[in-house]
């Protein structure tokens, strides 16, 4: 008997982003995921903006997007975590850069 095998998908951290803003907070995202003819497919993710002085819980995350820990989509804000939307994971990360500025702008912070 002859079996038809589907070639192993294997994922991989694709990006790994770190950077120290002048105010003093932190950029991270972190991808993983695996390329499937020629397209990206994004299998969990975490995009945060960490800054100790505006929030002092949840590791210093003022703001974040990510998949992890069996909680599905989710968004993280000063603390408090609730449930996201997912449409795809450039749309999440254009919500998190949006957002992420409108907090630089509220809190007098430059780029």
């Amino acid at each position: 008997m002859k079996q038809n095998r589907q070639p192993q998908t294997t994922v991989r951290k694709l990006e790994d982003e770190r950077f120290e803003l002048a105010h003093g907070g932190v950029l991270r995202y972190e991808v993983w995921g695996y390329v499937k003819r020629g397209k990206t497919v994004v299998t969990r993710y975490n995009i945060a903006y960490i800054n100790w002085q505006l929030c002092q819980t949840d590791h210093g995350r003022v703001l974040g997007y990510d998949n992890a820990h069996g909680a599905g989509h989710h968004r993280h804000y000063m603390g408090k975590v609730t449930p996201a939307k997912f449409r795809s994971y450039g749309q999440t990360v254009e919500d998190f850069q949006i957002q992420f500025f409108e907090l630089l702008k509220k809190h007098g912070m430059k780029r």
